[in-house]
């Protein structure tokens, strides 16, 4: 499939330029890194160093996807989906492992970065991807099966791992003991496991597009939006995906450098690191979203959405706290009162929304908006 279109040096270099990047990337900072990051007092060169790393990772964070989205066209559902959700939460938890891991360590990241997703996604991504849509298309129509399914395990999921840790009375701060982390690690995965098993096999029909054939739009909602694919093979793809991820997570430990600068020495706040976290793994999905409203195929726009909240909930909160327990690193779940407000109004509103089968620009609009009480409440609290 495609592949007399696929070989040669120059289209192997043009396909992979994303991996060879990152490669070069990595060779400079191993030979160059220690002296460039050592005196970051030149704000310029500071700034310059974390756009030059940021970019690339995020680079390779679409030549992920790509090879991905390759693998779920070659094999499939239910595996594309599961590659492709392992592949973006790799990302995610290596980022959030090395800055964690970094110098003083962030004890808030991963509460930051888990609520940042919930934000992005359920307001910002699913915010304009309303919004544009309904311009275009006046209303749009989507599978309200699927969405409420995607609803009632994000709904638990994040109040227990963001709600609930704030009001725990077994340690003194907002953190979970040993016997509770393992748990919750316990259930989230096990709850996480048993969505995936409805999604792909049993009730796969949720989350199709309503009023079109189901078999011939499974293949449809498998490759995300991601645009026109040219797979070669799948040992191919599967090696350069792992390739391509290698690049994020050596140069994570770099740009946790870049990061803790800017949030002690330039006096950002401390949750800008895990929006950054969030922009970083959510570009391309929210790219394929928009996409997909765009074409009037607004199912697949919820299905990217709502999949990546619960994916980074699903597998991120078991990560972590995996990392904790083994570790001892003091990890803290619990939400700030404020953000605890503004979680519980998006879970709210994203009942709303998805309440229906239609949606209009008025959702759209409402979810923009809580996203910027967001963005705003982080610069000044």
């Amino acid at each position: 499939m495609g592949e007399a279109h696929s070989t040669g040096p120059v289209s192997f270099v043009r396909s992979e330029l994303a991996f060879i990047a990152g490669a070069v990337t990595i060779v400079l900072l191993l030979v160059f890194g220690d002296v460039w990051l050592a005196d970051l007092s030149d704000v310029l060169k500071a700034v310059a160093l974390f756009a030059w790393i940021f970019a690339v990772m995020l680079w390779c964070a679409f030549g992920v996807v790509r090879h991905a989205d390759c693998l779920a066209e070659l094999l499939g559902e239910p595996y594309g989906t599961l590659i492709l959700t392992v592949a973006v939460i790799s990302i995610e938890v290596s980022l959030i492992a090395a800055i964690m891991l970094h110098g003083g360590a962030n004890p808030t990241l991963a509460r930051d970065t888990m609520l940042a997703v919930i934000m992005i996604v359920l307001n910002a991504m699913v915010g304009v991807a309303l919004l544009i849509g309904g311009l275009r298309h006046g209303e749009q129509a989507f599978n309200l099966q699927g969405a409420r399914a995607f609803l009632a395990v994000i709904l638990p999921l994040s109040t227990m791992s963001l709600i609930l840790p704030r009001f725990t009375t077994s340690t003194d701060d907002p953190t979970l003991n040993r016997p509770q982390a393992i748990l919750f690690a316990i259930i989230t995965v096990a709850l996480y496991a048993t969505f995936i098993a409805i999604q792909t096999r049993r009730h796969s029909g949720f989350f199709m597009q309503p009023g079109s054939d189901v078999a011939a739009d499974a293949g449809d909602d498998g490759d995300h939006g991601h645009g026109d694919l040219n797979p070669r093979s799948i040992p191919y793809h599967a090696v350069f995906l792992v390739l391509t991820l290698l690049p994020i997570v050596l140069l994570s430990k770099k740009l946790a450098v870049l990061v803790d600068h800017g949030t002690e020495t330039l006096g950002a706040p401390a949750a800008l690191g895990g929006v950054l976290v969030a922009i970083l793994v959510l570009t391309p999905e929210g790219l394929a979203a928009f996409h997909a409203a765009l074409a009037n195929r607004l199912q697949r726009s919820v299905n990217i959405c709502l999949g990546s909240a619960l994916a980074t909930i699903g597998l991120t909160v078991p990560a972590v706290l995996t990392i904790d327990v083994v570790t001892d690193l003091h990890v803290v779940l619990g939400l700030e009162p404020t953000e605890i407000v503004l979680l519980v109004l998006t879970l709210l509103l994203s009942m709303l929304t998805f309440g229906g089968v239609r949606t209009n620009v008025l959702q759209g609009a409402v979810h923009l908006v809580v996203f910027l009480v967001y963005l705003v409440l982080i610069f000044d609290p």
